[in-house]
Protein backbone atom coordinates (compact mmCIF):
# COMPACT_ATOMS: atom_id res chain seq x y z
CA UNK A 1 0.00 0.00 0.00
CA UNK A 2 1.12 3.72 -0.64
CA UNK A 3 2.29 5.82 2.36
CA UNK A 4 -0.35 8.44 3.59
CA UNK A 5 0.52 11.29 0.57
CA UNK A 6 0.74 14.72 2.03
CA UNK A 7 -0.46 17.98 0.16
CA UNK A 8 2.34 20.12 0.54
CA UNK A 9 3.95 20.75 -2.63
CA UNK A 10 6.96 19.85 -1.34
CA UNK A 11 6.23 16.91 -0.80
CA UNK A 12 3.75 15.40 -3.59
CA UNK A 13 5.91 12.60 -4.92
CA UNK A 14 8.20 12.03 -1.77
CA UNK A 15 8.48 8.19 -1.43
CA UNK A 16 11.16 7.71 1.46
CA UNK A 17 12.57 4.85 2.67
CA UNK A 18 12.95 4.14 6.56
CA UNK A 19 14.32 7.08 8.41
CA UNK A 20 17.72 6.61 10.14
CA UNK A 21 17.12 8.92 12.68
CA UNK A 22 13.59 9.79 14.23
CA UNK A 23 14.42 13.48 14.67
CA UNK A 24 10.46 13.93 15.54
CA UNK A 25 11.76 12.71 18.70
CA UNK A 26 14.33 15.51 19.19
CA UNK A 27 12.43 18.92 18.50
CA UNK A 28 11.21 21.29 20.71
CA UNK A 29 7.71 22.27 20.02
CA UNK A 30 6.17 25.63 21.15
CA UNK A 31 3.09 28.21 19.91
CA UNK A 32 4.90 32.33 19.59
CA UNK A 33 1.48 34.64 19.80
CA UNK A 34 1.48 37.62 17.89
CA UNK A 35 -0.68 39.98 19.99
CA UNK A 36 -2.65 42.88 17.70
CA UNK A 37 -1.53 41.34 14.25
CA UNK A 38 -2.60 43.77 11.65
CA UNK A 39 -3.11 41.89 8.02
CA UNK A 40 -2.51 44.10 5.29
CA UNK A 41 -6.16 43.92 4.84
CA UNK A 42 -6.15 46.19 7.13
CA UNK A 43 -7.90 42.99 8.99
CA UNK A 44 -6.65 42.32 12.49
CA UNK A 45 -6.30 39.48 14.74
CA UNK A 46 -6.00 40.04 18.75
CA UNK A 47 -4.07 37.01 19.09
CA UNK A 48 -1.96 35.10 16.26
CA UNK A 49 -0.60 31.58 16.99
CA UNK A 50 2.45 30.96 15.10
CA UNK A 51 3.51 27.33 15.69
CA UNK A 52 7.52 26.35 15.54
CA UNK A 53 9.41 23.38 15.91
CA UNK A 54 13.37 23.55 16.72
CA UNK A 55 16.57 21.29 16.77
CA UNK A 56 19.28 22.26 18.30
CA UNK A 57 20.27 25.07 20.88
CA UNK A 58 20.70 28.73 19.86
CA UNK A 59 23.90 30.05 20.79
CA UNK A 60 24.37 33.65 21.48
CA UNK A 61 27.52 36.25 21.36
CA UNK A 62 28.98 38.40 23.91
CA UNK A 63 26.06 41.29 23.36
CA UNK A 64 23.22 38.24 23.56
CA UNK A 65 22.64 37.85 19.59
CA UNK A 66 22.20 34.39 18.53
CA UNK A 67 24.68 33.74 16.32
CA UNK A 68 23.64 29.84 14.66
CA UNK A 69 19.70 30.08 13.92
CA UNK A 70 19.10 28.58 10.21
CA UNK A 71 14.32 29.23 9.70
CA UNK A 72 13.63 26.53 6.76
CA UNK A 73 10.26 27.33 5.72
CA UNK A 74 8.01 24.96 3.81
CA UNK A 75 5.24 24.75 0.71
CA UNK A 76 1.87 25.44 0.37
CA UNK A 77 -0.04 23.48 2.62
CA UNK A 78 2.71 21.99 4.09
CA UNK A 79 4.10 22.31 7.90
CA UNK A 80 7.47 22.82 10.14
CA UNK A 81 7.50 18.76 10.26
CA UNK A 82 7.59 18.37 6.26
CA UNK A 83 11.50 18.62 7.06
CA UNK A 84 11.92 15.99 9.21
CA UNK A 85 11.22 13.45 6.34
CA UNK A 86 14.37 11.26 6.27
CA UNK A 87 15.00 12.56 2.58
CA UNK A 88 15.50 16.15 4.48
CA UNK A 89 17.09 15.56 8.18
CA UNK A 90 18.94 12.24 7.63
CA UNK A 91 20.85 14.13 4.92
CA UNK A 92 21.47 17.46 6.96
CA UNK A 93 20.49 17.39 10.62
CA UNK A 94 22.96 14.65 11.72
CA UNK A 95 26.82 15.06 13.11
CA UNK A 96 28.87 16.60 10.50
CA UNK A 97 26.53 17.24 7.84
CA UNK A 98 25.80 20.70 6.42
CA UNK A 99 22.83 21.45 9.07
CA UNK A 100 24.62 19.57 12.22
CA UNK A 101 21.62 20.21 14.74
CA UNK A 102 25.06 19.87 17.19
CA UNK A 103 26.10 23.20 15.55
CA UNK A 104 22.95 25.13 14.28
CA UNK A 105 20.01 26.20 15.55
CA UNK A 106 17.05 25.09 13.32
CA UNK A 107 13.38 26.49 13.54
CA UNK A 108 10.83 24.93 11.34
CA UNK A 109 7.56 27.62 11.39
CA UNK A 110 4.24 26.82 10.21
CA UNK A 111 3.22 29.29 8.51
CA UNK A 112 0.08 31.02 8.75
CA UNK A 113 -3.26 29.37 7.74
CA UNK A 114 -0.83 25.85 8.00
CA UNK A 115 0.13 23.21 10.49
CA UNK A 116 -0.94 23.90 13.98
CA UNK A 117 -0.74 27.81 13.56
CA UNK A 118 -4.13 30.10 13.41
CA UNK A 119 -6.38 28.80 10.21
CA UNK A 120 -9.73 29.20 8.76
CA UNK A 121 -10.61 25.90 10.15
CA UNK A 122 -9.80 27.14 13.85
CA UNK A 123 -13.65 27.92 13.92
CA UNK A 124 -13.48 31.24 11.76
CA UNK A 125 -13.88 29.25 8.86
CA UNK A 126 -14.50 32.08 5.43
CA UNK A 127 -14.09 35.03 7.98
CA UNK A 128 -10.55 34.67 8.67
CA UNK A 129 -8.45 37.26 7.88
CA UNK A 130 -7.16 37.43 3.68
CA UNK A 131 -3.28 36.93 4.29
CA UNK A 132 -1.06 36.72 1.98
CA UNK A 133 3.11 36.51 1.81
CA UNK A 134 3.58 39.76 2.62
CA UNK A 135 1.15 39.12 6.07
CA UNK A 136 3.21 35.95 6.26
CA UNK A 137 6.77 36.69 5.99
CA UNK A 138 5.76 39.58 8.65
CA UNK A 139 4.51 36.86 11.10
CA UNK A 140 8.07 34.71 10.30
CA UNK A 141 9.93 37.96 11.20
CA UNK A 142 7.72 38.67 14.64
CA UNK A 143 7.74 35.10 15.96
CA UNK A 144 11.62 35.28 15.27
CA UNK A 145 12.38 38.28 17.00
CA UNK A 146 9.66 38.55 19.66
CA UNK A 147 9.49 34.80 20.41
CA UNK A 148 12.76 33.13 19.91
CA UNK A 149 14.75 36.56 20.03
CA UNK A 150 16.78 36.09 17.00
CA UNK A 151 17.59 38.97 15.26
CA UNK A 152 19.54 37.45 12.63
CA UNK A 153 19.77 34.31 10.46
CA UNK A 154 22.97 32.60 9.48
CA UNK A 155 20.77 30.46 6.90
CA UNK A 156 17.28 31.06 5.20
CA UNK A 157 15.85 28.30 3.41
CA UNK A 158 13.13 27.87 1.74
CA UNK A 159 11.06 25.57 -0.12
CA UNK A 160 8.46 26.36 -2.99
CA UNK A 161 6.22 28.82 -1.31
CA UNK A 162 9.02 28.97 1.02
CA UNK A 163 11.43 29.88 -1.78
CA UNK A 164 9.39 33.02 -2.31
CA UNK A 165 8.82 33.75 1.03
CA UNK A 166 12.64 34.32 0.72
CA UNK A 167 12.77 36.66 -2.38
CA UNK A 168 10.54 39.06 -0.07
CA UNK A 169 12.42 38.73 2.93
CA UNK A 170 15.68 39.43 0.58
CA UNK A 171 14.14 42.87 -0.62
CA UNK A 172 12.33 43.99 2.66
CA UNK A 173 15.43 42.67 4.96
CA UNK A 174 18.27 42.29 3.20
CA UNK A 175 20.71 42.72 6.61
CA UNK A 176 18.46 39.53 8.69
CA UNK A 177 19.82 37.08 6.72
CA UNK A 178 23.42 36.43 6.24
CA UNK A 179 22.97 33.70 3.46
CA UNK A 180 19.81 32.38 1.47
CA UNK A 181 19.18 28.92 -0.24
CA UNK A 182 15.21 29.25 -1.59
CA UNK A 183 14.42 26.49 -3.81
CA UNK A 184 11.77 25.50 -6.98
CA UNK A 185 10.45 28.99 -7.37
CA UNK A 186 10.46 31.73 -9.38
CA UNK A 187 10.68 35.77 -8.35
CA UNK A 188 7.69 36.93 -10.62
CA UNK A 189 4.25 37.34 -10.52
CA UNK A 190 1.85 34.52 -10.12
CA UNK A 191 0.59 34.16 -13.74
CA UNK A 192 -0.35 32.34 -16.72
CA UNK A 193 -0.11 28.65 -15.68
CA UNK A 194 1.04 28.80 -12.02
CA UNK A 195 -2.03 31.28 -11.42
CA UNK A 196 -4.39 29.14 -13.95
CA UNK A 197 -4.28 25.54 -12.05
CA UNK A 198 -4.02 27.83 -8.22
CA UNK A 199 -7.19 29.12 -9.51
CA UNK A 200 -8.72 25.78 -10.62
CA UNK A 201 -8.04 24.42 -7.23
CA UNK A 202 -10.41 27.10 -5.24
CA UNK A 203 -12.90 26.68 -8.21
CA UNK A 204 -12.95 23.19 -7.89
CA UNK A 205 -13.70 23.40 -4.07
CA UNK A 206 -16.04 26.16 -4.02
CA UNK A 207 -17.87 24.73 -7.20
CA UNK A 208 -18.85 21.81 -5.13
CA UNK A 209 -22.41 22.25 -3.13
CA UNK A 210 -21.45 20.55 0.08
CA UNK A 211 -18.62 23.62 0.21
CA UNK A 212 -21.66 25.33 1.06
CA UNK A 213 -20.18 28.88 1.20
CA UNK A 214 -17.54 27.51 3.96
CA UNK A 215 -19.95 26.59 6.38
CA UNK A 216 -20.01 22.79 5.06
CA UNK A 217 -20.55 20.54 8.20
CA UNK A 218 -18.29 17.97 6.63
CA UNK A 219 -16.04 18.46 3.87
CA UNK A 220 -16.59 18.66 0.39
CA UNK A 221 -14.86 15.80 -0.90
CA UNK A 222 -15.53 16.53 -4.86
CA UNK A 223 -14.04 19.58 -4.23
CA UNK A 224 -11.10 18.63 -2.67
CA UNK A 225 -10.36 15.63 -4.60
CA UNK A 226 -10.72 18.04 -7.63
CA UNK A 227 -7.68 20.10 -6.28
CA UNK A 228 -5.97 16.95 -5.03
CA UNK A 229 -6.27 15.56 -8.63
CA UNK A 230 -4.84 19.14 -10.26
CA UNK A 231 -1.87 18.78 -7.23
CA UNK A 232 -0.85 15.42 -8.29
CA UNK A 233 -0.39 16.73 -11.98
CA UNK A 234 1.27 19.57 -10.98
CA UNK A 235 3.52 17.97 -8.66
CA UNK A 236 4.69 14.68 -10.71
CA UNK A 237 8.06 14.06 -11.93
CA UNK A 238 7.28 12.50 -15.58
CA UNK A 239 10.58 10.64 -15.94
CA UNK A 240 10.89 9.23 -12.32
CA UNK A 241 7.19 7.90 -12.79
CA UNK A 242 7.75 6.68 -16.17
CA UNK A 243 10.53 4.37 -14.40
CA UNK A 244 8.53 3.51 -12.04
CA UNK A 245 5.09 2.99 -12.92
CA UNK A 246 6.01 1.83 -16.29
CA UNK A 247 2.64 -0.06 -16.99
CA UNK A 248 -1.05 1.07 -17.17
CA UNK A 249 -2.25 -0.98 -14.43
CA UNK A 250 0.87 0.63 -12.07
CA UNK A 251 -0.27 3.83 -13.12
CA UNK A 252 -3.92 3.71 -12.81
CA UNK A 253 -3.13 2.08 -9.39
CA UNK A 254 -0.95 4.35 -8.16
CA UNK A 255 -2.63 7.50 -9.20
CA UNK A 256 -5.96 6.29 -7.61
CA UNK A 257 -4.68 5.45 -4.20
CA UNK A 258 -2.55 7.99 -4.02
CA UNK A 259 -5.15 10.80 -4.60
CA UNK A 260 -7.48 8.74 -2.18
CA UNK A 261 -4.93 9.00 0.72
CA UNK A 262 -3.99 12.53 -0.20
CA UNK A 263 -7.33 13.81 0.95
CA UNK A 264 -7.56 12.48 4.05
CA UNK A 265 -7.11 15.03 6.67
CA UNK A 266 -7.74 18.23 4.33
CA UNK A 267 -10.02 21.56 5.38
CA UNK A 268 -11.67 22.96 2.31
CA UNK A 269 -11.19 26.70 3.53
CA UNK A 270 -7.73 25.72 4.78
CA UNK A 271 -6.59 25.17 1.42
CA UNK A 272 -8.54 27.97 -0.38
CA UNK A 273 -6.52 30.38 1.73
CA UNK A 274 -3.75 28.71 1.11
CA UNK A 275 -3.59 28.61 -2.52
CA UNK A 276 -5.08 32.52 -2.84
CA UNK A 277 -2.28 33.70 -0.53
CA UNK A 278 -0.31 34.11 -3.21
CA UNK A 279 -2.39 36.25 -5.47
CA UNK A 280 -0.20 39.27 -5.15
CA UNK A 281 3.45 38.10 -5.34
CA UNK A 282 5.62 40.03 -7.52
CA UNK A 283 8.92 40.72 -6.02
CA UNK A 284 10.28 41.40 -10.07
CA UNK A 285 10.65 44.84 -10.14
CA UNK A 286 12.78 45.16 -7.34
CA UNK A 287 15.25 42.06 -7.28
CA UNK A 288 18.18 44.55 -7.03
CA UNK A 289 17.46 45.33 -4.06
CA UNK A 290 18.36 41.29 -2.44
CA UNK A 291 22.03 41.86 -2.07
CA UNK A 292 21.89 38.84 0.25
CA UNK A 293 24.67 35.67 -0.82
CA UNK A 294 22.45 33.41 -2.59
CA UNK A 295 22.46 30.10 -4.06
CA UNK A 296 18.78 29.61 -5.81
CA UNK A 297 18.34 25.99 -6.78
CA UNK A 298 15.50 24.92 -9.22
CA UNK A 299 15.00 21.55 -11.58
CA UNK A 300 14.22 20.98 -14.77
CA UNK A 301 11.82 18.54 -14.18
CA UNK A 302 9.27 21.12 -12.46
CA UNK A 303 6.05 21.55 -13.68
CA UNK A 304 5.51 24.63 -12.06
CA UNK A 305 8.37 26.34 -12.43
CA UNK A 306 9.50 25.17 -15.46
CA UNK A 307 12.79 25.91 -16.81
CA UNK A 308 12.08 26.96 -20.22
CA UNK A 309 10.87 30.10 -19.27
CA UNK A 310 14.52 31.93 -19.58
CA UNK A 311 13.20 33.69 -16.36
CA UNK A 312 15.28 32.61 -13.56
CA UNK A 313 18.70 33.94 -15.56
CA UNK A 314 16.91 37.40 -16.23
CA UNK A 315 16.13 37.29 -12.56
CA UNK A 316 19.88 35.99 -11.24
CA UNK A 317 21.49 38.45 -13.50
CA UNK A 318 19.90 41.15 -11.25
CA UNK A 319 20.84 40.27 -8.42
CA UNK A 320 24.42 40.65 -7.25
CA UNK A 321 25.17 38.08 -4.83
CA UNK A 322 22.96 35.09 -6.08
CA UNK A 323 24.00 32.07 -8.07
CA UNK A 324 21.24 30.27 -9.66
CA UNK A 325 21.64 26.47 -10.41
CA UNK A 326 19.48 23.96 -12.48
CA UNK A 327 19.66 20.07 -11.37
CA UNK A 328 19.33 18.47 -14.58
CA UNK A 329 16.19 15.80 -14.59
CA UNK A 330 16.98 12.16 -14.52
CA UNK A 331 14.50 9.16 -13.29
CA UNK A 332 15.53 9.72 -9.60
CA UNK A 333 15.02 13.18 -9.35
CA UNK A 334 11.10 14.30 -7.96
CA UNK A 335 10.16 16.90 -10.11
CA UNK A 336 9.10 20.37 -7.86
CA UNK A 337 9.76 18.12 -5.20
CA UNK A 338 13.54 17.39 -5.61
CA UNK A 339 13.98 20.43 -3.39
CA UNK A 340 13.12 18.19 -0.55
CA UNK A 341 15.40 15.19 -1.23
CA UNK A 342 18.87 17.01 -0.47
CA UNK A 343 20.83 14.66 -2.16
CA UNK A 344 20.49 16.58 -5.30
CA UNK A 345 21.68 19.77 -4.05
CA UNK A 346 23.46 19.30 -0.58
CA UNK A 347 26.72 20.13 -1.79
CA UNK A 348 25.52 23.51 -3.42
CA UNK A 349 24.18 24.06 0.45
CA UNK A 350 28.01 22.90 1.61
CA UNK A 351 29.39 25.76 -0.62
CA UNK A 352 26.91 28.62 0.18
CA UNK A 353 27.83 28.30 4.01
CA UNK A 354 31.57 28.14 3.61
CA UNK A 355 31.61 31.30 1.17
CA UNK A 356 29.38 32.98 3.75
CA UNK A 357 31.23 32.10 6.77
CA UNK A 358 31.84 35.37 8.88
CA UNK A 359 29.91 37.85 6.78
Amino acid sequence: MLKNACLALSLLWATPAAAAVDYSTQVKEQDVVLRDFRFGTGETMDELRIHVSTLGTPRRDGDGHVTNAVMVLHGTGGSGHSFLRPQFADELFGPGQPLDIGRYYIILPDNIGHGASSKPSDGLKMDFPDYDYADMIEAQRRMLVEGLKVDRLRLMMGTSMGCMHGFMWGQRWPDFVQAMMPMACLPVEIAGHNRMWRRAVIEGIKSDPAWQGGNYKSQPVMGLRVGASLLQVVGAAPLYLQKEYDTREEADAYIVERIEASIQGLDANDMIYQFDSSRNYNPWPGLEKITTPMTWVNSSDDVINPWDYGIAEKAAARMPNARYVLIKATDETRGHSTHTWAKFWKQELIDLLARTEGK
